[in-house]
């Protein structure tokens, strides 16, 4: 009884510090939305209206703008998985001193200024513009790359959560061959990490502006850019809806990760 007091004691002042972390943190980044919300919704005299929100489906541009980033982003997210997931379980499987120079490639954009990669890239893309025509989805090549820094760690953490020389050697034993290692065997063990991987990809896509816009290609930041010079409300309007769905996503990945739902339970019952 005496040893209890003394550790809720403890305990208590750790409990108010992490509320008051929580809500400094939470005010810092939830301030925000409710000034765009609240900006976004203004209207003549003082009074409240969504022409902003109705504005954004009404703009064929706009509309137009957001199908391309999101396809930009599936298909990122796509071309990210086949090319790291594969490289990155072979070099820990079978070539273990190539990851120090998978690491390297794969961390080297963010030393690489945005506009040096559009100078780099720029005659390349005159040449994939006559071939597809000047779309915009030609971007996914260059967003693969942006993300491969990002998509690397949250990948590799995966890997190093679990122990894949064991399974593959395991599978292996039984006839599996390695595509099949890596689909049926690693994959479904890095989930987690593949999906941190995606959201990660996502956000960066969806939020992507510079190289867009140096290479002249309609996606949705540059669109939010042009329509804030002629209409600020639905450009801040849009601009929630993108931060909006953000968080959504989150939230939905940290679901559909391994043990999403039990951790959640099993916090509420220590609680």
């Amino acid at each position: 009884m005496t040893s209890a007091a003394p550790s809720r004691g403890r305990r208590r002042p750790s409990v108010i510090a992490r509320w008051l972390v929580l809500i400094l943190v939470g005010g810092y980044l939830v301030l925000p939305l409710f000034a765009m919300l609240e900006f976004s919704t203004r209207g003549p005299g003082g009074a409240r209206t969504l022409d902003a929100w109705t504005a954004i489906g009404s703009d064929k541009t706009l509309v137009g703008s957001i199908i391309v980033s999101l396809e930009l982003a599936a298909l990122t997210v796509i071309g990210m998985i086949l090319l790291l997931v594969p490289t990155m379980s072979w070099a820990y499987l079978r070539v273990p001193r190539a990851r120090r120079i998978i690491e390297f490639l794969c961390l080297l954009p963010l030393a690489i200024p945005a506009i040096v990669i559009v100078v780099g890239i720029a005659p390349i893309y005159r040449s994939l513009n006559s071939v597809f025509g000047g779309s915009a989805l030609t971007l996914v090549f260059v967003d693969i790359i942006l993300v491969l820094p990002y998509a690397y760690r949250a990948i590799d953490g995966g890997l190093r959560s679990v122990d894949v020389n064991t399974l593959a050697d395991a599978a292996r034993s039984l006839g599996a061959g390695w595509p099949r290692v890596i689909a049926q065997i690693i994959v479904p063990n890095i989930r987690g990490g593949i999906l941190n991987a995606s959201v990660l990809a996502i956000a960066l896509v969806l939020g992507e502006f510079t190289i867009s816009s140096l290479l002249n290609f309609r996606v949705l930041q540059v669109v939010i850019n042009l329509l804030g010079k002629r209409n600020a409300f639905t450009s801040v309007a849009v601009s929630l809806a993108a931060l909006i769905f953000a968080f959504l996503l989150i939230i939905v990945i940290s679901r559909l990760a391994p043990g999403g739902g039990s951790r959640g339970r099993q916090a509420a019952e220590e609680e």
